[in-house]
């Protein structure tokens, strides 16, 4: 897989995953997972060069 096929998949992985986010509690136990998964791919993406104020939905 290349750089640009595994960038591509985490930018859809991180709207999918804000998507869950935003349809469920914030007090539950499963946005605690998805904030986790959130807050790796958010600084994978940016230390890739990725602008991510398009696309960041929740902001966290």
């Amino acid at each position: 897989m290349t750089e640009k096929e595994m960038l591509k998949m985490s930018i859809e992985e991180f709207d999918r995953l804000q998507d869950y986010m935003l349809s469920c509690d914030k007090d539950s136990e499963a946005y605690a997972k998805m904030k986790r998964r959130y807050t790796a791919l958010k600084v994978i993406l940016t230390a890739s060069g990725i602008n991510l104020t398009e696309i960041d939905y929740i902001k966290e």
